[in-house]
């Protein structure tokens, strides 16, 4: 056996279909298209979401919301957490929680909110805190610096 003689299974290939050649093929007179109607005609089809002149879905459902693209998408953080994850004396800035997988995705900000307990003192740097976060960390004999977004 070389290439000059390689064919194809049995089966895996037939002849193409030739429509519009008489009734004895199967495919004459209308070829397949039925009878009349904007899809029988020659040309190209409507698009896909046409539904024939009746009023569309995208119309027909109601519209709610608004899409604001100069939001500012901030990934939020508990002071309580802090305490679990980093020792006394620790530097707590976007890098580090980026590190140890803590934040993810795209954000503009991080903001720590005041939820849970804080014993160890923590140098925080992030681009915001709630009030009762700022307390917490300060209390503990931490340092809070806000960071400007850039």
């Amino acid at each position: 056996m070389d290439l000059s003689n390689l064919q194809p299974p049995e089966g895996a290939t037939t002849d193409k279909t030739r429509v519009g050649r008489g009734e004895g093929s199967g495919h004459g007179k209308t070829c397949g298209r039925g009878m009349k109607g904007q899809k029988a005609r020659s040309g190209r089809d409507p698009h896909p979401r046409f539904e024939g002149g009746q009023t569309p879905i995208y119309r027909r459902l109601p519209k709610y919301g608004f899409n604001n693209p100069n939001k500012d998408r901030v990934a939020i953080f508990n002071v309580g957490r802090l305490d679990e994850i980093f020792d006394e004396g620790d530097d707590v800035d976007v890098e580090t929680l980026r590190e140890r997988d803590l934040v993810s995705g795209q954000f503009d900000a991080i903001k720590i909110l005041g939820d849970g307990e804080l014993q160890t003192a923590l140098t925080v740097r992030v681009h915001r805190f709630s009030d009762t976060a700022r307390e917490k960390i300060e209390d503990a004999g931490g340092s809070v610096e806000v960071i400007e977004r850039g």
